[in-house]
């Protein structure tokens, strides 16, 4: 893994910039790559990148103090050192590339029975800037030996590369000089070892050369030879031959500022015979990992995609999982929904900052769940059908989970919240939140849960009414926050209008009761909402979700300004300060991170506006669609 990294951060600084390759990355990699990102054109995404929301907010003045902050201390305390270990200059490649930029893992004999590392690549397209490049790697070479660590030359088809070669011992020190907080000295993370074995393991050698106007960088010859082999138009079989990966171009890359790619199942064949070959697909107390892998239905796991694109004054992403309907078992069955209305009803108002809605069968989804979970341990059927038989029999002998709860839920599973009531950490990370499940006898399911709750260990159920409904109240597990501290929680639910409603605000709960049959203006009225739907495909799919993005982020910030000390109290004396050498000291998150420093959120409100998602399920797995059209204001 550490390897990997090391890899990662040097290729990072050698093509600091977006991703992609010519040949495209489908014609020019190897045909056995099991994981691909890439840009197809990376001065086109500059472009892309410069006329966003995100980057015109970044740019903006009114953050300028904030970011010179982070940035200053960003470069001084990691990207320098990182760039003296390295002996590289990272803004010597920032704008060389130009073209296409590509990063894939490769099995590299990862895949076999006794696994190594996976082969890692980057290919960057320079175009014209092919001099500069020429420039940029002897100066490497250069500054490499300079530093005293080792390197020699290497052909591969006629191609003058350089192997950048780094000792075990030495990769550790570099990695641990650039992330471990060089100011506050922590060497103290791993206990010393002894000179022999901090300088024993198979030295690292990473091959750097120059193709045409192309670098290549990867840690394996064998797959830089069929890289450079399919960039001069020759046979060595390339991921466009590869079906698995052809299905997913010509859905969700086409026209993409960058996308990804992973085999999924690739990585889910190496674990499976890691198991097998350490043993562990042997019964272990009943539970065999290869068994609980088939019955949670990952062997039916193909591929991953996503890309990303600008289209139509907007921007899109969309991610998809290849699971085939005829091998999908386990929690793929479980999550697969049908396609119906997931539109907001009527009664959910326009303030709200988050809303979603999932038309998923619930009786049919605990079904497959609860079959599953015998399947992945046979020996604890039993314990689950006791389980389910006899719940809440010791207080009523007449009450039947199935028949009660189970057989009583519907298709319909809805959430929404609204702002955070007060401008504290607490606040923001719990806001009101409703949850409602659809069910064609609500007061059933209701009268269920009370029954269920009467079992917890020191049932607290009480009951009351309002507006002439009954309102319970069932006391939970108390919820650790940031501090160590703990807090009650209470669910409150009632059930009304064809759902049970949930939510621990027991305010928000009383408001949904009181005005969910009076007259307001709904979310589905909200300007511009109903253009971005159309982005989407439309809220037919069975799943859709909507956030007011701007209204979220006011709250963030706002917040995040008020209580900047007491996040940089909380931050201290996490792992992570100690890796980045603050220690338990509140002071140096603020040298890092100044929230204090953010302007108020109306200097900054235009970058803001709204996103939309919306999940489908076909026969060839799972497809989920966002969109954030540009903000109206920005335009302005």
């Amino acid at each position: 893994m550490k390897r990997l990294l090391f890899s990662w951060s040097l290729m990072t600084g050698l093509a600091l910039s977006t991703v992609a390759a010519t040949p495209p990355p489908e014609k020019l990699l190897p045909a056995n790559t099991f994981m691909v990102f890439t840009v197809p054109d990376a001065a086109k995404a500059r472009g892309v990148w410069d006329r966003s929301p995100s980057h015109q907010f970044l740019a903006d003045p009114a953050l300028k103090a904030f970011k010179e902050k982070f940035l200053g201390k960003f470069q001084s305390d990691l990207v320098a050192p990182l760039e003296k270990e390295l002996g590289v200059n990272f803004s010597d490649y920032s704008r060389l590339a130009q073209g296409q930029i590509t990063f894939a893992l490769l099995p590299n004999g990862w895949d076999q029975k006794t696994p190594g590392f996976p082969g890692v690549l980057l290919v960057v397209d320079t175009r014209d800037q092919g001099g500069a490049l020429k420039t940029n790697l002897a100066a490497l070479k250069t500054k490499w030996v300079d530093s005293g660590k080792q390197l020699r030359p290497e052909k591969i088809r006629d191609v003058e590369f350089t192997a950048l070669i780094l000792k075990s011992g030495e990769l550790k020190k570099s990695l641990k000089k650039a992330f471990s907080g060089q100011a506050g000295g922590n060497e103290g993370l791993e206990n010393p070892k002894p000179e022999g074995e901090a300088a024993g393991g198979k030295p690292t050698e990473l091959f750097v050369g120059q193709s045409d106007s192309v670098l290549l960088v990867g840690t394996s010859t064998k797959d830089l030879e069929k890289v450079l082999a399919n960039q001069a138009g020759g046979s060595a079989g390339s991921l466009a031959d590869e079906a698995a990966y052809s299905s997913s171009h010509g859905a969700v890359f086409r026209e993409a500022t960058a996308y990804g790619w992973v085999n999924i199942k690739s990585i889910v064949d190496v674990a499976m015979k890691s198991f097998s070959a350490e043993g562990q697909g042997q019964d272990r107390g009943g539970m065999k990992p290869d068994k609980i892998m088939a019955a949670a239905g990952l062997t039916g796991l193909q591929t991953g995609a996503f890309s990303l694109r600008e289209q139509d004054q907007g921007w899109g992403l969309q991610f998809q999982l290849n699971v085939p309907e005829a091998g999908r078992r386990g929690l793929f069955k479980v999550l697969a929904h049908e396609a119906k209305d997931a539109a907001p009803p009527p009664f959910v108002p326009a303030d709200v900052i988050k809303f979603s809605r999932w038309r998923l069968d619930l009786q049919k989804s605990l079904a497959t769940l609860e079959s599953a979970l015998t399947e992945a341990v046979p020996q604890a059927a039993g314990f689950v059908k006791l389980i389910v038989d006899n719940a809440g029999k010791d207080k009523d002998p007449d009450f039947d989970l199935r028949k009660n709860l189970i057989s009583n839920l519907g298709d319909d599973l809805i959430s929404y919240e609204k702002a955070p009531r007060k401008q504290t950490l607490l606040d923001l990370a719990s806001p009101p939140t409703l949850y409602l499940v659809g069910s064609p006898r609500a007061e059933q399911v209701a009268s269920a849960i009370k029954a269920l709750g009467a079992v917890m260990p020191q049932p607290k159920v009480k009951e009351r009414e309002f507006l002439g409904r009954q309102v319970y109240a069932l006391s939970m597990p108390p919820a650790q926050v940031p501090g160590g501290k703990q807090i009650e929680r209470v669910l409150h639910y009632t059930a009304t209008g064809g759902y049970v409603a949930l939510s621990t605000d027991v305010a928000f709960l009383e408001e949904f009761m009181r005005n969910s049959d009076s007259a307001h203006k709904p979310l589905r009225d909200t300007p511009g909402l109903a253009g971005a739907i159309q982005k989407v495909g439309g809220t037919g799919t069975g799943l859709f979700g909507f956030e007011n993005q701007q209204e979220e982020v006011r709250h963030a910030v706002e917040t995040l300004r008020k209580e900047s000390g007491s996040l940089a109290n909380l931050f201290a004396g996490t792992p992570l300060s100690a890796q980045l050498g603050m220690g338990d000291d509140s002071a140096k998150f603020k040298e890092w991170v100044d929230f204090s420093l953010l302007p108020p959120f109306d200097q900054i409100s235009k970058y803001f506006y709204i996103s939309v998602f919306s999940g489908s399920v076909t026969p060839e797995g799972f497809l989920l669609k966002v969109y954030s059209p540009a903000p109206p204001r920005m335009k302005q």
